[in-house]
């Protein structure tokens, strides 16, 4: 996983984006991470499955990922390489199925003050993201220490295995 609170390019997109705006309903044809990041946001932002680059960051509005319960969108954008997800608020499944899946994810009030094109990083423990084209820092809400903990061992089912195998010696 990149790290992300390295600075990165920022993705902008606004208010009430969906499911299906992030992984068209037609790509769902697959569950690999690979083939559903070649993907996202192909009818909303056609460029970006194309333009964007490991480690750089998808930056929404209110309402992030509402819609569909399925976990492809948070995979397809884990597929594409994003290194995670600040937005003024998230639809509360997809908040879920991005930890679950490994993708940091920030709630930010002041998400609305990154424009496209900014390098920003996110600090998961702090409860920060760090605008530095702009040199600004925005609060965050930090993420408990059982969730940072999950995100950073790549997700719920890598952190189950670990469990298990810890918990068997």
């Amino acid at each position: 996983m990149t790290d992300p609170s390295t600075p990165a390019r920022a993705w902008v997109f606004g208010d009430d984006i969906d499911t299906d705006q992030i992984i068209p309903s037609r790509f769902l044809v697959s569950s690999d991470p690979a083939d559903l990041g070649e993907h996202p946001f192909n009818d909303l932002r056609p460029e970006f499955s194309e333009a964007v680059e490991r480690g750089e960051f998808v930056v929404g509005g209110r309402n992030f990922g509402s819609g569909s319960s399925r976990e492809h969108a948070p995979l397809s954008l884990v597929g594409a390489g994003v290194a995670g997800v600040v937005a003024q608020s998230f639809a509360r499944i997809f908040f879920r199925n991005a930890i679950n899946l490994g993708l940091p994810v920030l709630i930010c009030p002041d998400a609305d003050r990154i424009a496209d094109g900014d390098e920003i990083g996110m600090h998961l423990e702090a409860g920060t993201v760090v605008n530095h084209t702009a040199d600004e820092v925005y609060d965050a809400e930090p993420l408990p220490p059982f969730l940072q903990d999950l995100v950073e061992q790549g997700g719920l089912k890598a952190y189950t295995k670990r469990k298990i195998a810890s918990d068997g010696q």
